[in-house]
């Protein structure tokens, strides 16, 4: 029972009303109380709250019995909006949500460059024109959250992103002193996991996300919460090693998991196998789609690979769902199947596995959804999958 300071049960009341009239959309006083299980008195003193600053509206319902319409609660999506950012190796996704995790804008610039300060200020750019885009809303440009693909310490502090070759890198530092919109910095991964559990998984309480894109990274939700270990660098699985004396990886060891189940390693062999060069994913779902032999052959030790790092995961972590994402993996026809087909031992156990359609605006999507949560101070966050699909529909 929680007693005492009166500030911080009406703070507790607010952050679990806030929580379900966006869980259910559009919902009226009276089912808030049942559902809290708080006193109308309550309800209707923080309503009055949350109205007054503007972080919901009233609609009144439509129906055709006879009877006082009842008036509906929601969100204020267009009170505020939240920038999520994937910096990804070859190019920086950026999508603006706003407070219903709605995507009103999403960007995508190529990177030519690896350089550290081009890349900061080309971010610094970025954010100020989004800022100024969002200026005239209740809140304007809320916060800023960036999705990194490589290890970051829980100060928010960058240990190292292989692709890029950053070491003990200060992004967040070096922002905040030319801009004065929060920002925080998260792994990609751990991103991608978050969006998986509020726009598809919101009942699935132990997640493993695995992102197969440029790398191989982990998203890792235990108990509804993301794991990320002592320092903070928990589900960089890429770089567990499945070949001793293996090829020679970017982060100093050999035989490192992403340089055999990634993307990037997967059209190499096929580039090889080929003998062609330049192979896009185009060329892969034309292929797959003809059963090329060739194909077929390269996918087929892919998944084999792929499930050897997938059996050391589940002995380790049980998880309930395990999600892959994996552009490839979703071109080829039963892959749910054929990687269960490697599976053997008894000792695996898991719910399910299967395969994301958010596909590369998962980060993006976390990035938001994670924003939004920080915001609004709820203690968990369900968006609808209708959103999902938008932004996954979103035009680049």
């Amino acid at each position: 029972m929680v007693t005492g300071d009166g500030a911080y049960i009406k703070k507790i009341n607010r952050s679990v009303i806030l929580k379900n009239i966006i869980e259910h959309g559009r919902i009226s006083r009276a089912d808030l109380s049942k559902i809290t299980g708080l006193n109308k008195a309550t309800i209707s003193v923080q309503v009055a709250s949350l109205l007054d600053d503007e972080l919901i509206y009233e609609t009144q319902l439509e129906h055709n019995t006879v009877g006082r319409r009842p008036i509906m609660l929601s969100i204020n999506g267009p009170a505020g909006y939240v920038l999520g950012i994937d910096l990804d190796y070859n190019q920086i996704q950026y999508t603006v949500s706003d407070l219903q995790g709605n995507p009103v804008q999403s960007d995508t610039i190529q990177l030519e460059t690896d350089d550290y300060d081009t890349i900061v200020r080309q971010l610094i750019e970025q954010i100020k024109h989004y800022s100024a885009q969002y200026v005239n809303s209740r809140y304007g440009l809320i916060s800023v959250m960036i999705g990194i693909h490589g290890t970051v310490n829980k100060d928010e502090s960058i240990l190292f992103v292989p692709k890029f070759q950053w070491r003990q890198k200060a992004l967040k530092a070096t922002l905040q002193k030319e801009l004065s919109i929060p920002i925080s910095i998260e792994n990609n991964a751990n991103l991608s996991a978050y969006a998986e559990s509020v726009y598809k998984h919101q009942k699935n309480s132990n997640l493993l996300n695995l992102n197969i894109s440029s790398g191989i990274g982990a998203g890792i939700m235990i108990d509804g919460k993301l794991h990320k270990g002592y320092h903070g660098y928990a589900g960089e699985m890429g770089h567990m090693i499945i070949f001793p004396d293996g090829d020679r990886c970017k982060c100093g060891n050999q035989g490192c998991w992403e340089l055999y189940a990634s993307e990037p390693s997967f059209f190499a062999q096929l580039e090889k196998e080929q003998g062609k060069s330049n192979i896009k994913f185009d060329d892969v779902q034309k292929w797959i789609d003809t059963q090329d032999p060739v194909t077929y052959k390269v996918l087929n030790q892919f998944i084999k690979h792929i499930s050897i790092g997938l059996n050391n995961i589940i002995n380790l972590y049980n998880p309930e769902t395990l999600v892959i994402n994996s552009r490839v993996l979703r071109m080829y026809p039963n892959v749910i199947d054929q990687i269960k087909s490697n599976l053997h031992s008894s000792m695996s156990q898991y719910q399910e596995i299967v395969i994301s359609n958010l596909g590369n605006k998962a980060c993006v999507m976390g990035a938001c959804a994670l924003s939004i949560k920080r915001f609004l101070q709820v203690p968990e966050l369900i968006l609808t999958y209708a959103n999902a699909v938008e932004l996954q529909a979103a035009q680049f």
